[in-house]
């Protein structure tokens, strides 16, 4: 399974606004900080995954991916008092290796087209 998803706080951090001075970029209405914390959970699971700018993306199986992103939602919930998640999978059995292969079969592709 391929997954891609985003991950975003809203709201103020638990704990109101007093509070707020305990998470870091709390302040300034950005969402880098809480990314960081989802991301980190992420390349700490040793599942193959890349990050763009939009999206994270994880491959392995069903159960370990959606762990990873169930920790990754939990991580960025301490961050606002509301989490926003964004998912879309790619789910093809017997498939492995797709995070890179499908990328090398499109830039293939491109390259006929020239």
């Amino acid at each position: 399974m391929l997954l891609a998803f985003s991950v975003a706080p809203s709201g103020t951090p638990s704990g109101s606004a007093a509070g707020a001075s305990d998470v870091p970029g709390a302040s300034d209405a950005s969402v880098h900080d809480a990314v960081a914390a989802a991301v980190k959970i992420v390349r700490e699971s040793g599942l193959p995954n890349r990050t763009s700018s939009m999206f994270t993306e994880i491959e392995c199986e069903w159960d370990e991916v959606f762990d990873v992103v169930k920790r990754a939602t939990e991580a960025v919930g301490r961050f606002g008092s509301r989490v926003s998640l964004v998912i879309k999978a790619d789910i093809r059995p017997g498939y492995s290796g797709e995070l890179t292969a499908k990328v090398e079969r499109l830039e293939d592709a491109l390259d006929k087209q020239d």
